[in-house]
Order: C-alpha cells, then sequence, then structure tokens
C-alpha cells in the first residue's frame, strides 16, 4: 500500500501492516506527522514533538522485529491536552498552564504506550475540558499565534463540539488512526457525532483518572476515539483496568477484551426507545436520520422497546450545579503558588491570587468556578448542591427501571448538527445542546456515539446507544453489527 493511503486504513488494518511488517511504525509516524502539518489550519493539535515521537516509533518497530509488540505495537495516535505527559507539554488548552512540563505520564497514556502505540502529540479542547464547541481553547493551535477555534473538517465554518473538540476533528480529518478523549457530560459521544467518527465513555471508574486533569471528579471518565467500534473496542481494552494505588475512583474491576465479541449476533436485542429523546427540540433532519438508524437495526434483528427516563429535562440544572461544585474544588490549587502561571506585579498574597486567577482562567472556567462557589457556599448546598445530588439518584433509578425492559437505549447523541462557529454565543444556549449525554454521565453508565447519517447541510449525525453498567461490550458489538451493514463510518470530508 502507498504512502498516501496510510491515513485510510483503520487501527486494526493499520496494526496488521505493522505486524506483517508491510509498513514500519516510522513510516506510519512520518506519515501522519505530515499529515498534521498538512491541515494544521483546523487548530486541531496544540503541542507536537517530532522527536519523541519518532524515537517511539523506533521503539516499536524494534519491538516488532523481535516479535514481542502488542496489539497495537507501532499504531500512532495523539493524546487529548487533558492526559499528563512527560515528552509532550500539558496545558489543558489553559494560559494558567502554558508551558507546563510534567514529570510522569497519566495512567491511560502509559497503559496505551506499553501496548505499543506512538504519539503523535496533544490535542486542543476546552479549557479544563468545559464547553461543547472547542470554542474555549485559551492556547494557540500548533501553526498559529494566537489561540483559535477548532474547526469541523466538515465544514471549517462549523464547530467540532466539545470539549474533546481537537480528538473528533483529528480522526475525521484522518491526522490519526484513532485518539484519546475525557467525557464528564457528553465530551466524546457529542463530538463524535458532530464530526461523524465514533466514541466511547466507558462506565465510570472503569479507566484511571490519575494524570488527567480535573474538572469534576464524580463524572470525568476517560475513553477513545476512532473511526469504527472496531478501532475504540482495541483502544478501549488498553486503556481501561484498576488502578487502585493511584485513583480512589478507579473501580476494582477487570481488564477485558472487548474486541473478542465483536460479531456476535444481535437477534433479539431489545432498544430501548425513550419517548424524552424524541420530544421538542430534536431537529427534524436530526430525528430522520436517527429514526432510519432504528430501522436498520430491527432489519438486524433487533427489537425497539418504548422506554422513559422522566427526568431527563431535569439533568441539565443537575449537571450544571454538581460540575461547576465539583469544579471550584479541583480549581482552587491553581493560585500560582506551586506551579501554572502566575501574575507578574501583585502586593501582597491575597493579590497575587486574584490576579493569578484572573488572568490564567478563561470566561467559561470563571463563570463555572463562581457557579460552584455560590451552590457550596452557606444558606445554599441544601438548596441547590443537596437536592440536586438526590435528583441525580433519580436520574440513575430511572435508568435502572428501564434497563428492567430493553438491553441498551438509543437516541441521539445532539439535538442538532454542529452549528456554525460563534452560533451559540449564550452560554445557556450551549448547555441545552447536552441534554442527551448528560443522564447517562450523571448515572456514571457507558454510552456510545456512532456516525448514523447525515443532516442538512451534508452535516455528520450521531447515533447515541446507552447500556447498562459494564456493558461496553454489548455497545460495542451493536455498533459493529451496524457499521458492518452502512458505510457511515467510512464517509470522509471533502479535501482529506
Amino acid at each position: 500500500m502507498s504512502q498516501t493511503e496510510l491515513h485510510q486504513l483503520s487501527v486494526a488494518e493499520l496494526a496488521a501492516q505493522l505486524r506483517a511488517k508491510q509498513v514500519s511504525a516510522t513510516e506510519a509516524a512520518q506519515h501522519f506527522l505530515a499529515r498534521a502539518k498538512q491541515h494544521q489550519n483546523l487548530g486541531a493539535f496544540v503541542a507536537i514533538n517530532e522527536d519523541a515521537t519518532l524515537a517511539q516509533a523506533k521503539a516499536a518497530d524494534a519491538l516488532i522485529a523481535e516479535g514481542k509488540g502488542g496489539k497495537l505495537a507501532g499504531v500512532p495516535i495523539a493524546h487529548k491536552d487533558i492526559f499528563v505527559t512527560k515528552d509532550f507539554p500539558t496545558t489543558a488548552a489553559s494560559k494558567m498552564l502554558e508551558g507546563y512540563q510534567s514529570p510522569f505520564d497519566a495512567t491511560v497514556v502509559r497503559k496505551l504506550a506499553k501496548s505499543g502505540v506512538v504519539t503523535l502529540g496533544k490535542l486542543n479542547c476546552d479549557e479544563f475540558a468545559m464547553g461543547g464547541a472547542n470554542e474555549n481553547s485559551a492556547v494557540a493551535p500548533v501553526g498559529f499565534d494566537a489561540a483559535q477555534p477548532v474547526r469541523n473538517p466538515w465544514n471549517n465554518e462549523r464547530v467540532p463540539g466539545g470539549s474533546s473538540g481537537g480528538s473528533a476533528a483529528a480522526v475525521a480529518a484522518r491526522l490519526a488512526p484513532a485518539v484519546t478523549g475525557t467525557d464528564t457530560g457528553g465530551s466524546i459521544r457529542q463530538p463524535a457525532s458532530f464530526c461523524g467518527i465514533t466514541g466511547i465513555k466507558p462506565t465510570y471508574g472503569r479507566a484511571s483518572r490519575y494524570g488527567m486533569i480535573a474538572f469534576a471528579s464524580s463524572l470525568d471518565q476517560a475513553g477513545p476515539m476512532g473511526r469504527s467500534a472496531e478501532d475504540c473496542a482495541l483502544l478501549l481494552s488498553e486503556m481501561c483496568g484498576p488502578d487502585l494505588d493511584r485513583d480512589s475512583t478507579s473501580l476494582d474491576y477487570p481488564a477485558e477484551d472487548f474486541a473478542a465479541r465483536l460479531g456476535d449476533s444481535i437477534e433479539g436485542l431489545r432498544i430501548g426507545v425513550p419517548a424524552e429523546f424524541f420530544g421538542e427540540g430534536l431537529s427534524d433532519d436530526v430525528r430522520a436520520a436517527v429514526d432510519a438508524a432504528l430501522k436498520e437495526y430491527e432489519k438486524l434483528g433487533a427489537k425497539l422497546v418504548p422506554v422513559s427516563l422522566p427526568r431527563t429535562e431535569l439533568s441539565v440544572p443537575v449537571y450544571y450545579i454538581l460540575a461547576p461544585a465539583e469544579a471550584s474544588s479541583n480549581l482552587s490549587r491553581f493560585d500560582g503558588v506551586k506551579f501554572g502561571h502566575r501574575a507578574a506585579k501583585y502586593e501582597d498574597l491575597n493579590d497575587m491570587y486574584k490576579k493569578t486567577r484572573a488572568e490564567g482562567f478563561g470566561d467559561e472556567v470563571k463563570r463555572r468556578i463562581m457557579i460552584g462557589a455560590y451552590v457550596l457556599s452557606e444558606g445554599y448546598y441544601d438548596a441547590y448542591y443537596l437536592q440536586a445530588q438526590k435528583i441525580r439518584r433519580m436520574i440513575a433509578d430511572d435508568f435502572q427501571a428501564a434497563f428492567k425492559d430493553c438491553d441498551v437505549i438509543a437516541g441521539a447523541a445532539a439535538p442538532t448538527t454542529a452549528w456554525a462557529i460563534g452560533g451559540k454565543a449564550d452560554p445557556v444556549s450551549n448547555y441545552l445542546a447536552d441534554i442527551f449525554t448528560l443522564p447517562a454521565s450523571l448515572a456514571g453508565l457507558p454510552g456510545l456515539s456512532l456516525p448514523a447519517g447525515f443532516g442538512d447541510g451534508g452535516m455528520p449525525v450521531g447515533l447515541q446507544l446507552i447500556g447498562n453498567y459494564f456493558s461496553e461490550a454489548k455497545l460495542l458489538n451493536a455498533a459493529h453489527r451496524f457499521q458492518q451493514a452502512t458505510d457511515f463510518h467510512l464517509k470522509s470530508p471533502a479535501g482529506i
């Protein structure tokens, strides 16, 4: 296969060619580094270190030559700039961490490196993973002198979704075969939908949060993003597993080969269809694509079952109380004392705190810190935070009631396709766009988005599948069988 076609290979196909020595890890790394440079107008990458990447590729080639490489040996991937890395700077797309170099790798990064993957660089995101459009990044992407919004490869005037927008854009534009992302309230699934790729958020606690810069500790979860369910299954198998010594939120649940069950029959699979996911607010073009996808599942032998998630609308206010509350606590460590940005001029310690945080944080981060501090303050804790926690439990109970009648739950990943850059200046309109992804996040359930067609303007539409706890293999298989019957996941933007 010619070098020009390498970027069209899936993770599984590229891994097979690497093992067969039809292409070297070094050649693959060089090819994708060249593509990142060629398409840097998208603003997907915020850090590239060619020397480090090629050194990793050379090491992977040596392992492959000795017959010791793992399943993913030599496969180039890139990491969201939320995971700390030794060989690349980590900023969380914030001025607060500009130039920060971690002395260690995040567990997810370390586990993937152990499998033999080669790191291409770090990917743009919303600052501290706070946003749904990737317009909140405060650092300059590779090739730019100032911060820029990431652009959707399907239409450069539209957002890629967020907060893992750089990750989604990189896969859609074939700048990397697969990438890592993080999902707090939908930040893997929504950008996967907007960019026409596949992404999965596993059960909360399955992938270690150690070395993943915290936004909301009870919600943040790492996951893979790739072109297909098979690619995501291969990465997720390496990412998951207990990390009890480092991460107090890690589950003592064994790692799993999520690719082992791909291809299982889905005859008789009960797909729950909640009325609340198909009500007012769902655009006609997205509804049409989702309806067609559900009919395809019926052709494959699945059964559609009506279910109810009555507190879906409450997920938005609940999330935007709980997540900011946790963010206000987590981000208190960025005060200019130990690491990160420090104001150049200040009169005393208190003045340094104020000026450092005023200069270092962007508007959306400040907004969420203030909301969080408010709902946790005396006199408001019981009225807001405590009530939100109670409703969160009710939302989780709604899912358990639904799963008595179905195996997975399906609906749109987002109410609309990607909007124009700057098209949602009002923060609340951005928040409302998360309504279909937030419930699963609040319940800690696994959720997946897969390409299900196209809406107005030829923009991708994602179908969301939600499973019960530890049902990642079932979700990935359901997505895989759909992708065997359709070609939406094989489509790529024009000029890519």
